[in-house]
Order: structure tokens, then C-alpha cells, then sequence
């Protein structure tokens, strides 16, 4: 009975529109009045699990590094860069949209900052004098923004290793690979999509421009290499290194390039406490609702009732591909992350699934789901941002959908792509 309020009031405050934070949070009250439990396990589920953790405090720290970078023009040093890389090539714009988001999100950890930040300033570009459709160019932006959780430092990486206990640093080397490996399935998508539509290619760029263009993007370009430096020689941990980061961030936009002011500063501030406050209010109703799920024995019974069809490790992969996909459809991307995947992971854990592997295919599937009709949130974003009717986008993007899926489906069947760097650093066992 427990069980069947707490799901019924959820579904129910989701339904009618009520945030997910707050669905999640109301259906926990609802569950301990019905199990006759004291209430006050409300507050204090979400006090421990918020408070108890100091590996949540890079959470803003990052948002605040990639809110900085957003609001000091430093994207434009990246995205010359990355018309100097890629530009001649055919869709030239759309394939400096690949690289500029691939570079950017080492900065971000987010999805939705890539869209915003280079993902918005390349489609506006892309647009203009009628060079692409306005469709192809949104969609080409949510596309490459789902690159960014898996470049360290990813803030879903983070969530993940906090829930199956695993090594941050190991996950966000596990992400690499499939990162590069989407970046250039993107491309050659990209590549022939606009041979086919005839989309045009950029100037090519004199090779002797290129080192100064370099140069003047090396400070930005470094930031990933620093983060990922400093936490794997173990000078600091992944919390102090984005603290690290977010100072150099502020040492870039005010006295390196002085292309920041007061203003924007509180501006970009504002947005992190934004953006902030509404992941904390996620991970409060998660918490209490993981907590009722937990003592309703309901991921044991799960694991036994999988176990019982004898599935393999291999077999529960494509499953839980299949089920996040059909879950991105009505569900957004924290909410799988925080209530379904705790369900998930004692599972792959007792089928002999390396735990790092299962995180990487779960923020993929997730990225996935970002860009996938009709729920995919970076889709509404990039129409909100750029004004293109939702319709136009949902067209362009089944494309580069099949491509992301290519990739998805490569990664759970290769292990070792996924494994190879975090076990060449010494942090996985070979």
C-alpha cells in the first residue's frame, strides 16, 4: 500500500506540472503518513544526503566556471579556433558547432550550458544570410551539446560516482573515448549531410594565422588539461579542483583578457545559484523518494526478478538502453539519474558489470534522451534561444539521433573502449 501511494502521488503531482523536485518531495510526505512514519525522516534524509557529501560542492563551483566563461566572451577565442580546425571541411559552421562544444564542455560539465553558451552563438551564425536552415542549425547545436557530460568535468559523472560509489576520476576518463568517438561520429554526419544538401564550407584559413589563432585561445583551452592534471597527480581532490578552476576562470575574465565587468559577475552568480537551487531541489525529493523505495525492499525484489530470468550482462545493457530511451520520453534526465539508476546499479553490480562502464553507458543514454523527440529538453532550449519553431527542429534532428545511437550502441557492447583509459591511469584493475 506504501509503495502504491508513494508512485500514485508522484505520477500524479507530475502530471499536473508540479516540478519533479516537488513531486518527488510530496509523494515522500504521502508515504510516511501512510507507513504512519514520522515526517521529520523528510527533512532529515534530504539534510544528510545534501550535507554529507563534499563531493556535491563542485556542482555550482563548475556551473559557476562555465556561467563565467558564458558571460566574458572567452567562447570567441574558442570558436576562432575551431573555425581554423574545421572550417574548410564541407558544413563548415556546423562542424565548428562540433568542435567549439567539444572544446567548451571541458569547461562545463553541462548539457544545457554547451547549448546556451557556443552551441547558441554558432546556430545564430549559421542562420544568418540564409546559409542553413534555422532547423538544421538548432539541431545541430543540441546535437554537439550532448558531448558535454561526458568531457570531465562532468557534473552527471559526479552524480553518478556519488550513487555507485565509484571513483569521479575514473569516470570522467572513462568518458573520454565515447566523447571523442561521438565528436567524430557528429562530423562525419555532418560531413554528409552537407554534401548531399549542398551547405557551404568557410574560407579556408592561412595555416601561418593559425599559431597566433592558437595562442590567443591557449589560456581557455587549458582549463580542462589543469582540472584533470591536478586531480589525477592527486594534488586535489575533484571538489578543490573545481574551486581551482572557477579562480582561473575569474583570472581570465578579469585581468587576462578584462572582458568582464561587475555587472556580468553578479549576472553569472545569479545563474549559478539559479541553476543550483533547482538541482538541490531535485536531489531533496529524490532523496526522500529513494529513501521510501529503499524501505519498501523494492531494488532487492527488482534484482531478484531479474536474476530469476537468468538475463546476461550483456542482455541488461540493451535493456536498460531501451529503458532509458522510453524514459527520457516522459522523464527528465536528473530525475532517471537520481531515482531510477540507484535501482540499476546493485544489478549490474551483481551480473559482474564494471560499475564505471555502466555509469559512462548511463550518462550516454541520458545524452541521448536530451536530444530526443518529443521530451528532449535541449530541442526546447535551443528553440526558446533561437526562436525556431519546435517542429523545424524535431525534422533536422533524427540524423544525428541514429548517429548518437551508433555510438550508444558501440560503447555498451565494448567494454573496453570505455575501460581502457581509467585502467592505463591505475585507477581501474586491468
Amino acid at each position: 500500500m506504501g509503495l502504491a501511494i508513494l508512485l500514485s502521488l508522484f505520477l500524479l503531482a507530475a502530471v499536473l506540472g508540479a516540478p519533479m523536485g516537488l513531486s518527488m518531495m510530496a509523494a515522500g510526505f504521502g508515504y510516511m503518513l501512510a507507513t504512519h512514519q514520522d515526517v521529520g525522516l523528510v527533512v532529515d534524509q534530504t539534510m544528510n544526503g545534501l550535507y554529507n557529501s563534499y563531493l556535491l560542492i563542485a556542482v555550482p563551483l563548475f556551473i559557476f566556471v562555465a556561467n563565467v566563461m558564458n558571460a566574458s566572451g572567452v567562447i570567441e577565442k574558442l570558436l576562432a579556433f575551431g573555425a581554423a580546425m574545421v572550417g574548410r571541411f564541407p558544413g563548415g559552421l556546423a562542424q565548428v558547432n562540433v568542435v567549439s562544444n567539444l572544446i567548451f564542455s571541458g569547461m562545463s560539465g553541462s548539457a544545457v550550458a554547451d547549448a546556451a553558451g557556443p552551441g547558441l552563438i554558432v546556430a545564430r551564425m549559421m542562420v544568418k544570410g540564409g546559409r542553413y536552415p534555422a532547423g538544421f542549425a538548432s539541431a545541430t547545436s543540441a546535437a554537439s551539446a550532448t558531448i558535454g557530460p561526458l568531457v570531465p568535468p562532468s557534473i552527471p559523472m559526479i552524480f553518478y560516482a556519488l550513487i555507485a560509489n565509484v571513483s569521479v576520476g575514473a569516470m570522467f576518463l572513462g568518458g573520454l573515448l565515447p566523447a571523442g568517438l561521438m565528436a567524430a561520429a557528429l562530423m562525419v554526419a555532418i560531413w554528409i549531410i552537407a554534401r548531399r544538401r549542398g551547405f557551404p564550407r568557410e574560407a579556408a584559413v592561412a595555416w601561418a594565422a593559425i599559431p597566433g589563432i592558437f595562442l590567443r585561445a591557449l589560456l581557455p583551452l587549458a582549463l580542462p588539461g589543469i582540472l584533470l592534471g591536478i586531480i589525477y597527480s592527486g594534488i586535489a581532490t575533484p571538489t578543490e579542483a573545481a574551486a581551482i578552476g572557477a579562480a582561473y576562470a575569474l583570472v581570465l575574465a578579469f585581468i587576462v583578457y578584462r572582458s568582464m565587468s561587475v555587472a556580468q559577475l553578479v549576472t553569472a552568480i545569479h545563474e549559478t545559484v539559479r541553476t543550483t537551487a533547482m538541482i538541490g531541489l531535485m536531489m531533496s525529493g529524490a532523496f526522500v523518494f529513494n529513501y521510501a523505495v529503499a524501505n519498501e525492499n523494492l531494488p532487492n525484489s527488482i534484482s531478484a526478478t531479474l536474476l530469476s530470468w537468468h538475463m546476461s550482462a550483456t542482455g541488461f545493457l540493451l535493456s536498460v538502453n531501451l529503458l532509458m530511451l522510453l524514459l527520457a520520453v516522459i522523464l527528465d534526465e536528473i530525475t532517471i539519474l537520481l531515482v531510477i539508476v540507484p535501482l540499476l546499479v546493485p544489478i549490474a553490480a551483481s551480473l559482474g558489470i564494471d560499475l564505471v562502464h555502466f555509469g559512462v553507458v548511463v550518462v550516454l543514454n541520458m545524452m541521448v534522451g536530451l536530444a530526443l523527440p518529443p521530451h528532449g529538453l535541449l530541442l526546447f532550449v535551443m528553440s526558446g534561444l533561437t526562436g525556431t519553431p519546435i517542429a523545424a527542429i524535431f525534422r533536422e534532428i533524427p540524423p544525428f539521433i541514429i548517429t548518437m545511437l551508433v555510438v550508444l550502441l558501440a560503447m555498451t557492447l565494448l567494454p573496453d573502449a570505455v575501460l581502457w583509459l581509467p585502467k592505463v591511469a591505475g585507477m581501474l584493475k586491468p
